[in-house]
């Protein structure tokens, strides 16, 4: 019987071990997707409590606190820090067959070099052992980037953003690159109460008295996509909802814009047609300033209004949502395609069943000499545990190339989620591993671990900083 988080760690073959632990395990990490804030990298801040750095903002662990009965008072209220990490650690032990057992430990062994198992008799001492570590400067928050081998991250960024903490970190020489990412989804959605107001805060973002038509609102947004690619900007990020797209002309689009900066109500068929013609003039941007195009497609967000209208958004009362939209992702590909102007593109679904869909719709769009140019996404957020990965490598490896796969990002708001990077790794690896121990692939270790180390970091930093268009 293996050992719980021993050196071979769901590392399930003789082949998963060796591309592991010599070619996955040493590779350095873009993050090329997370929450991360930026000011807070900048500021290096020490945090002085295990409970803020590890349980804020983390949705993953309050769904779990609150399904094991604990009141909200402890998940994101303001009981004492100590009184938050003690209910999570005795909730801790009956997370069995869920990753954050699994991440729980990795981050206790990697950044702290604790390898108890948390619970409600180690609690106390294991919250003072990380308390009194993260006294050190070794604790900084650039200190446990370094740590993980983190050679870039890209954070998430509207574009009014002034980018100022990316610009200090750039002008200083930070050794981790830090960028942003271009994510102008508050001006996609044109049904939202604020989308007026949003669209204002734009136009005074771009040098712009106001935006009045929709060439004026792609004047600004190219504005701004210039200034984010000015400051190091590599890669944009799209969250769809059913709404995806449909053909639109620009006069038609123009209407639309009209009536939602009049204060009128639009019809399904009216926002559909914005996000699209929208959506189609940014991935054509997106190609000609060297932008690589993320679409995240399929979460139903705030479904508890009540827990909305108490806490807000981004509280962990988002799901996975099971509307079909491979037709309208095809016309989106196809406009751009059409234009001979398809960006890098990394396409990920939060349902499962849509993994298939997303390897063979992106294979009609691939060509123009440029490999992996469209990627299915890692697997994301629900997804995000070893079947979720070795669901989407199979469609991938199936329907197409995983070699080419761009590979993981943590989409995460915590400073210590980078054992994810290895969680994915060790997964990868059992994947690939396997294919060869049941002689489904020939024991190359060399070649199949250069495809291990391409998926790690050599494919997406070709992507982002070798650009292809």
């Amino acid at each position: 019987m293996k050992k719980f988080l021993d050196e071979d760690f769901m590392l399930n073959s003789h082949s998963a071990t060796v591309l592991y632990h010599e070619y996955a395990e040493k590779m350095p990490i873009i993050d090329f997707h997370n929450h991360l804030e930026p000011r807070e990298i900048y500021e290096d801040k020490q945090f002085s409590d295990i409970s803020e750095l590890w349980l804020g903002g983390d949705h993953y662990k309050w769904r779990l606190m609150r399904a094991f009965g604990i009141p909200e008072e402890q998940v994101t209220g303001n009981a004492a820090p100590y009184d938050k990490f003690l209910a999570y650690a005795r909730m801790i032990p009956y997370t069995i067959g869920n990753p954050v057992f699994h991440w729980t430990h990795l981050e206790l062994a990697r950044y702290f070099g604790i390898t108890d198992i948390l619970s409600e008799k180690t609690a106390a001492r294991i919250y003072a052992e990380c308390n009194e570590m993260l006294k050190s400067a070794e604790f900084s928050v650039r200190n446990l980037l370094s740590r993980m081998n983190v050679k870039a991250l890209c954070t998430t960024d509207d574009p009014t953003s002034d980018l100022k903490y990316h610009l200090a970190m750039r002008d200083e020489g930070f050794s981790i690159k830090v960028l942003p990412t271009f994510r102008p989804e508050r001006a996609m959605a044109i049904e939202k109460s604020d989308f007026v107001d949003y669209i204002s805060k734009l136009a005074t973002s771009a040098g712009m008295t106001k935006i009045e038509t929709i060439t004026d609102l792609e004047n600004a947004l190219l504005k701004r996509i210039e200034f984010f690619a000015a400051v190091g900007c590599r890669i944009s990020d799209h969250s769809l909802d059913a709404e995806l797209f449909s053909e639109a002309s620009p006069e038609k689009a123009n209407l639309v814009l009209q009536k939602a900066l009049r204060g009128e109500s639009l019809s399904s068929n009216e926002r559909r047609s914005y996000k699209g013609y929208l959506l189609s003039f940014l991935g054509k941007a997106y190609y000609d300033h060297g932008l690589i195009m993320q679409l995240h497609i399929g979460a139903i967000r705030n479904n508890s209004q009540r827990m909305y209208e108490l806490l807000g958004a981004d509280k962990g009362y988002d799901s996975m949502d099971d509307f079909n939209y491979a037709a309208q992702l095809s016309g989106l590909l196809n406009e751009l395609d059409l234009a001979d102007k398809m960006p890098y593109s990394i396409m990920y679904c939060l349902n499962g069943k849509e993994n298939d869909m997303l390897a063979t719709m992106i294979a009609n769009f691939q060509g123009g000499g440029v490999k992996g140019k469209l990627q299915l996404g890692s697997a994301w957020w629900f997804l995000d545990h070893k079947r979720g990965m070795f669901n989407q490598m199979e469609a991938f490896a199936n329907n197409g190339l995983i070699a080419t796969f761009a590979g993981m990002v943590t989409d995460s708001r915590s400073f210590l989620s980078f054992p994810r990077h290895e969680y994915f790794r060790r997964t990868l690896c059992d994947f690939l591993g396997g294919l060869i121990d049941r002689g489904e692939y020939p024991a190359d270790y060399e070649f199949v671990g250069s495809i291990v180390q391409d998926i790690c970091y050599n494919n997406i930093n070709k992507m982002m900083f070798k650009p292809k268009k």
